[in-house]
């Protein structure tokens, strides 16, 4: 069966989620891979939508019974992860499997999926505008703003071991950039 998957990666506030929504919006084929958390359920979110939401005793549990395809204890007690279960039902139903995932999960999903996969890495302009975004989103403590400052100057050092890194200084454009890579993506002859 010919599985396609599309992987957006990239640091808190660099606009991957932004880029991922307006793909969903255009192309109804695509289904978005919710991931699995330990951090706590925000106001606007839903259980299933935007995460599948767990104490980190269930994740744990999870983790010993293989049922993730990667995870990653983000923060001390911060497990992201993507359940495998729900990414083989969405291929198996012929969908494009979507993923907005943080770095290394990233990169635990392109070792397992190889010619399958879009991988793309949204880079903010700088950190400083980075913190700009942070910022404004009103969704960080002081103490919670400088761990994910500290810990996005990491994940842009991995840029470079993504096939494609789209610079989001200018959203129009971000967004421009990665529906004609997800187009040329959707149109290449599979090569598995």
């Amino acid at each position: 069966m010919n599985h396609k998957l599309i992987l957006f990666c990239g640091p808190s506030g660099s606009g991957k989620t932004t880029v991922v929504h307006s793909l969903l919006k255009d192309y109804p084929q695509f289904i978005f891979s919710v991931s699995a958390t330990t951090r706590p359920k925000r106001a606007n979110e839903k259980e299933g939508v935007d995460y599948y939401f767990l104490t980190e005793e269930e994740f744990k549990k999870r983790i010993e019974n293989k049922e993730f395809l990667e995870w990653e204890e983000v923060y001390p007690g911060r497990f992201y992860g993507t359940l495998r279960k729900q990414v083989d039902e969405k291929l198996n139903n012929g969908s494009v499997v979507l993923f907005d995932v943080d770095v290394k999960g990233g990169i635990s999903i392109k070792k397992h999926f190889s010619k399958q996969l879009l991988d793309v890495f949204i880079m903010p302009p700088s950190l400083t505008a980075l913190k700009q975004r942070l910022v404004a989103r009103d969704s960080e403590t002081p103490e919670s703003l400088e761990k994910r400052l500290a810990k996005s100057g990491l994940e842009m050092s991995y840029a470079d071991q993504f096939s494609y890194i789209i610079v989001n200084d200018e959203l129009p454009k971000a967004l421009r950039e990665a529906k004609l890579l997800v187009e040329d993506f959707l149109n290449r002859k599979s090569e598995v």
